[in-house]
C-alpha cells in the first residue's frame, strides 16, 4: 500500500506552484511600488528594500535555526514584505519597518508551521500588532511632499477628487495611495487566475452598498483608504481565505460590513486590516459551512 503524503492547502494540481504563483503577485504589486517612489520619493523605495529583506533573512535564520528546509526561493516571504511596506507611512523608522516583518514572518508563519498553515494573514496580523502595541503614532504619522497631512478619511478631511484618488496625491500608506497602480495589478491577478472575482466583488460591493444608504462618499470610501490593496492583495491569500466560491463570496461581504462599520463608528478611519483580520479567524468556520457534499457522501464534506 502506497504512502500519502498530507499537505496543507491549497492543493495545485496544474503547472503552477507557489513560486510562480508569488511571482506573479510580485509583478501586480510593482506599479505600486513605482507610484510610491514617484508620490514620496527615494525613501519609500528604502522602507520597502528594508521590509522585504528584513522578512526573507528572517525567514531564512528561523528556518535554519530549527532545521527545517529553507522556503525563501518559494517568493512568499518576499510578497509578506512587500505588503506590510505598503502598509507604512513614509517616515516610519525603518526598525519598526524591520520589527514589523520578522513578527510577520516568525511570529504569524513559521509558529504556525510556515506558508499553508498560517491562521491569518502575516501582513494584516503584522501591521495590527504595529498599530496597537506602542507605535500607533509612528504608523499614523502622514505626509507628502514634506508636509504633515491627514488622509482622506480621517474625520473632518476633504475629498481631494477623483483624480488625485487615482493617482495617490495625498497622504496615505506607501502602497495605498494610487488606485490605479493597484487597480492595475489587480486586474493582473484575476486575468492570471490568480485570485478570482469572488472575494474582491463582493468585498467591494458591500463597501459601494453600505456607503450608499449611510450617505458616505462612495468614491472616498472605495480610493481613500486600503480597502483596494485589501479587497486584491490581502483578503484573497489563499491560506486564510475560504476555499469554496459559496463560502468566498460570504467572506467578502463579511470584510466589507466590518470595514464599513469601523469606519463608521470605530475610533479609527481605516477598517480594512482588522476586518480582514476578523474575517481570517472565521474562516474556517464558514469553509466548514459552505463545503461541497461529498460524492456518495451523507452530509457535507
Amino acid at each position: 500500500m502506497k504512502l500519502l503524503t498530507v499537505t496543507p492547502a491549497p492543493h495545485i494540481r496544474d503547472k503552477d506552484t507557489t513560486q510562480s504563483i508569488m511571482l506573479d503577485v510580485v509583478i501586480a504589486l510593482l506599479p505600486a511600488l513605482v507610484a510610491s517612489v514617484v508620490i514620496f520619493g527615494i525613501r519609500a523605495l528604502v522602507v520597502t528594500a528594508v521590509s522585504v529583506a528584513a522578512a526573507v533573512l528572517s525567514e531564512f535564520l528561523f528556518e535554519k535555526g530549527v532545521k527545517k528546509p529553507v522556503t525563501i526561493s518559494d517568493l512568499s516571504a518576499v510578497v509578506t514584505g512587500l505588503l506590510l511596506a505598503y502598509c507604512l507611512p513614509v517616515d516610519i523608522p525603518l526598525w519598526i519597518a524591520a520589527l514589523g516583518s520578522v513578527i510577520a514572518i516568525v511570529v504569524v508563519k513559521q509558529l504556525f508551521g510556515g506558508i499553508g498553515q498560517n491562521f491569518a494573514n502575516p501582513a494584516v496580523t503584522a501591521r495590527v500588532v504595529l498599530l496597537i502595541c506602542s507605535f500607533g503614532g509612528a504608523m499614523t504619522s502622514w505626509t507628502i511632499d514634506g508636509v504633515s497631512a491627514a488622509t482622506p478619511l480621517a474625520e473632518g478631511a476633504a475629498n481631494p477628487g477623483l483624480m488625485n484618488l487615482l493617482l495617490g496625491k495625498h497622504a496615505g500608506c506607501l502602497g495605498e495611495t494610487c488606485s490605479a497602480a493597484l487597480l492595475i495589478g489587480g486586474i493582473y491577478l484575476l486575468v492570471r487566475k490568480i485570485i478570482s472575482w469572488h472575494i474582491p466583488v463582493a468585498y467591494l460591493g458591500t463597501v459601494v452598498v453600505v456607503s450608499l444608504v449611510a450617505g458616505q462618499d462612495v468614491t472616498l470610501q472605495l480610493l481613500g483608504g486600503g480597502l483596494l490593496m485589501g479587497a486584491f492583495f490581502m483578503a484573497t491569500d489563499y491560506t486564510t481565505s475560504p476555499m469554496t466560491k459559496e463560502g468566498q463570496l460570504v467572506y467578502g461581504v463579511g470584510c466589507g460590513l466590518l470595514t464599513m462599520m469601523i469606519r463608521l463608528w470605530g475610533a479609527t478611519p481605516e477598517g480594512v486590516s482588522y476586518a480582514i483580520l476578523l474575517m481570517n479567524i472565521l474562516t474556517p468556520h464558514i469553509d466548514k459551512l459552505t463545503s461541497h457534499k461529498a460524492l456518495g457522501g451523507g452530509g457535507r464534506a
